[in-house]
Parts: structure tokens; C-alpha cells; sequence
């Protein structure tokens, strides 16, 4: 894979972080606690929901911070380099996820 592919599957794979966090804005939001129509169940069951909304959240945002650092290296001519060791990292590893940062000798 060269720097112009992973730089599309990077922006590509951004773009969709985007639209997933727009679309689970709506189970990111604050639970309401309306007692009166709804159940103490229903209201747990609505908060552990939200919880994991915002872990999804969470997950997409590192995700996120890795795909800009990456673009960050391919712009200054650093991808593909073991941040580590400096090493060349294994071009199946890079195709696998173009984000990473080390070797397999350093991510063990």
C-alpha cells in the first residue's frame, strides 16, 4: 500500500467516524427522568443505553486521534516508520490498518 491509498482509506474511514457520530448524537443525550410516564426499568435500561453511546463515542474519538496522526506522518514523509525502533513496519500491517505506529517487534 502506498502513502495516496492509505491516505484515502484514512480520510474515507474519518468521514465514516463523522457520520457515525452524527447519527448516535440522539443516544448521547441526556437521559430524562419523567417518573410520571416512565418506569424505573425503563429509565435504567435508557441510561445504560446512553452509557454506551458514549463509550462508542469515546472509542471513535481515539480512533479519530490516530487517523489525524497518521495523516500528520504521511505528510511529513514519516509513515510507514516504526515510531519506536524506526524500523520499516510490515506492509501487510499497514494494510491492515494504516494508522499504526510500530513494528510488530515494538507492539509486542
Amino acid at each position: 500500500m502506498d502513502e495516496a491509498q492509505a491516505k484515502a482509506r484514512l480520510l474515507a474511514r474519518k468521514a465514516e467516524l463523522e457520520e457515525e457520530d452524527r447519527i448516535s448524537a440522539e443516544g448521547r443525550a441526556p437521559v430524562k427522568l419523567e417518573q410520571d410516564s416512565v418506569g424505573r426499568l425503563s429509565r435504567m435500561d435508557a441510561m445504560q443505553m446512553q452509557a454506551m453511546a458514549l463509550a462508542a463515542e469515546r472509542r471513535r474519538a481515539a480512533e479519530r486521534k490516530r487517523i489525524e496522526a497518521a495523516l500528520e506522518r504521511i505528510e511529513e514523509g514519516e509513515w510507514g516508520w516504526c515510531v519506536t525502533c524506526g524500523e520499516e513496519i510490515a506492509e501487510a500491517r499497514l494494510a491492515h490498518d494504516p494508522s499504526v505506529t510500530l513494528c510488530v517487534g515494538c507492539a509486542r
